[in-house]
């Protein structure tokens, strides 16, 4: 088997898809999917899908929902297979767990390779770790589970998921600054503010990569906008590390043209206390 839920919700089984195309039985599948291996309790799955207002049928309703999915996934592993459909989507005491080994899941391979490139960046292996945090990334199809109906329990797995892919995206350009490729990542973050305005990390790395490009006046710029925008829309003001890049650029200190010193810390915390 194989699953993707970094994008749109995709399950194959000797390359027939067995996603199906009722919501709910889709939460349930997306839902074991990101616990692969586990018992995922009767109350959770309930919970997911209607609620807190559950309907009298509400147990009977997921028996029938978990006896499609084990049809659609039957029909897919022939009549062959080793094994059968209820090995697969298995029964337990209180709940129901998916089968497969972890590596069949596209999260699980992202959040090895995440794991793989942190330890890379804090090591100073940056070459290492830029290329690691690219490969998770690649992963990504789009928005996580972005074609499946979310209730509670999806709701807080994908804010997770797109919580890491922004951090992941942070950490490898922390590692190609360090790498000194500040003018390609120009569009990059440009981009990346744009749709994250009020995100400090970004903001820094732009004004950085900025200044190491010879733009040292739009990277002042960049702080100015964060400043202004965080005093109307929060009452605050930046951060004091992020002050304090700022006066850096200001004073044009030195240590902003290190690409990768002693330090082995984020482009945000270059001016941490």
């Amino acid at each position: 088997m194989k699953i993707q839920v970094l994008g749109p919700l995709s399950a194959e089984v000797n390359g027939a898809s067995i996603v199906p195309t009722a919501g709910k039985p889709r939460q349930i599948l997306a839902l074991l999917a990101l616990y692969p291996g586990r018992v995922m309790p009767v109350p959770t799955l309930m919970e997911e899908i209607w609620g807190t207002n559950l309907p009298q049928s509400a147990l009977t309703t997921l028996q029938t929902y978990i006896l499609q999915l084990r049809r659609r996934l039957g029909t897919a592993m022939g009549p062959g297979a080793p094994g059968s459909a209820k090995d697969v989507l298995a029964t337990r005491h209180g709940g129901y767990l998916l089968q497969v080994q972890p590596e069949s899941v596209d999260v699980h391979t992202y959040e090895r390779l995440v794991a793989g490139g942190q330890s890379a960046f804090e090591e100073g292996d940056d070459e290492q770790a830029a290329g690691l945090l690219r490969q998770a990334l690649a992963m990504w199809q789009g928005p996580a589970l972005v074609d499946v109906r979310v209730g509670p329990i999806l709701e807080i797995e994908v804010m997770r998921l797109e919580e890491s892919r922004l951090v992941t995206v942070e950490r490898r350009i922390d590692a190609d600054l360090r790498l000194g490729r500040h003018t390609e990542l120009l569009a990059e973050l440009a981009e990346l503010i744009a749709r994250h305005p009020q995100h400090e990390g970004l903001h820094s790395q732009a004004m950085v990569a900025l200044y190491r490009s010879g733009r040292q006046a739009t990277g002042l710029d960049v702080y100015r906008r964060l400043r202004t925008r965080l005093i109307d829309e929060l009452g605050v003001e930046p951060s004091p590390q992020l002050q304090r890049l700022h006066q850096a650029m200001l004073t044009v200190d030195p240590a902003l043209d290190v690409i990768a010193g002693p330090r082995r810390g984020s482009t945000f915390d270059l001016y941490a206390a």
